[in-house]
């Protein structure tokens, strides 16, 4: 989340395995899912104003619980971690949720709770739809930088076979502010810069309905969080 010291840029030496090493390091709550920042004592809301800031983007595409806003019966969270954005968000405009995370030791909370279906221990690389399961929301956040750029795509391919007629598809990542990727070498994932999400999603077979920057984080330095971008997309028609 924090803007990274130091880093690659050109080729992009995405592992998923280095970054499911990585993750399995870190703690199971929510300081651990927020790379420390809680903790530092700099920032200790982050995760409220995130989720602030994504439940106002889903308000704005018509979904929520409440002022006449729709619930889908069924959202996925690829890459959920503890779980922290299922409860704090898509228990609110889902009736139930399924959640995708390769580290196990993060979903044992998640087992068995009320709300959650079913939980899929394996990396979005792996992750294949069940058959005859729909979903009218998939939210991912801050994981597909562990994708290189053509999982990515074919992610997003199997996604698209898994949406409800009228579903949509939520991105939230941070964004590289140089103009190009750039990889964190701690956490072994590349952040994308927003032309180049832009295109993958094309490349997918997506179009973008709605795009919005969260507000609210800190953007001076000397601490300061990268740039994060909401995308809400919709397959392209067909023609």
């Amino acid at each position: 989340m924090s803007e990274p010291e130091s880093g690659a840029r050109g080729a992009i030496p995405v592992n998923n395995a280095d970054g499911k090493r990585y993750w399995e390091s870190v703690t199971a709550d929510i300081d651990g899912m927020l790379g420390g920042v809680p903790s530092s004592g700099w920032f200790p809301n982050v995760s409220k104003v995130d989720l602030q800031g994504s439940r106002s983007f889903l308000a704005k595409l018509g979904l929520g619980g409440r002022h006449g806003r729709r619930k889908v019966a069924a959202a996925l969270e690829g890459g959920a971690g503890i779980g922290r954005v299922t409860e704090g968000l898509l228990f609110g405009v889902a009736d139930v949720v399924d959640v995708v995370e390769p580290v196990a030791k993060f979903t044992e909370g998640l087992k068995g709770k009320p709300g959650v279906r079913n939980v899929f221990s394996m990396g979005l690389e792996e992750w294949q739809p069940t058959e005859g399961t729909r979903y009218g929301l998939i939210w991912t956040q801050w994981c597909v930088g562990h994708l290189s750029d053509g999982q990515l795509v074919a992610f997003l391919e199997r996604c698209k076979d898994a949406l409800d007629k009228g579903g949509i598809i939520v991105i939230k990542e941070n964004l590289s502010p140089s103009g190009e990727d750039f990889f964190d070498e701690e956490d072994r994932s590349v952040t994308r810069e927003d032309t180049k999400f832009q295109a993958l999603f094309s490349q997918a077979g997506f179009r973008i309905v709605k795009m919005e920057l969260q507000k609210g984080f800190p953007t001076s330095l000397p601490k300061r969080l990268l740039p994060v971008k909401m995308y809400a997309l919709k397959p392209k028609p067909a023609t």
